[in-house]
């Protein structure tokens, strides 16, 4: 398992345009990402959006569900969203993914940010797995 995070956002698009995610695998059940708040990333309080942190998750766990399933393409199916805390510019919001059940079709995860040694949002969500190659896709898949 890689020790070392590595930017996952290479292909243009949102998390790339939004300051990428890096990633790293601890097991094979459990991974890591990460990413620093900008100011681009804060909503009119001042504070972290919420559909930022909601993107991040989504990129993040997406990408958990992704290796977990032997590189296979995977969408989200469902994503439920606990928003428990707040982050600001400079922050460092570090992710921690838990599959916790995987099936010919299906990845069951769960994944909390942390910010200041403290939860700031949880999630649960399903992603499918896709029996398609990548190229089948189309421009960035």
């Amino acid at each position: 398992m890689s020790k070392k995070f590595e930017q996952i956002s290479l292909k243009s698009g949102f998390m790339k345009h939004n300051g990428g995610v890096l990633f790293r695998s601890i097991s094979d059940t459990e991974y890591e990402f990460k990413s620093t708040i900008e100011k681009n990333h804060l909503n009119a309080a001042g504070i972290t959006h919420g559909g930022y942190l909601s993107a991040l998750i989504d990129a993040g766990a997406g990408t958990a569900a992704h290796r977990s399933a032997e590189n296979a393409p995977c969408v989200t199916i469902s994503l439920d969203l606990k928003f428990i805390g707040i982050s600001k510019v400079g922050d460092e919001i570090i992710g921690h993914v838990k599959i916790l059940k995987k099936t010919k079709t299906l990845v069951f995860l769960f994944c909390e940010l942390i910010c200041n040694n403290k939860i700031i949002t949880s999630a649960s969500g399903v992603w499918k797995i896709l029996k398609v190659k990548p190229s089948d896709l189309g421009p960035g898949g």
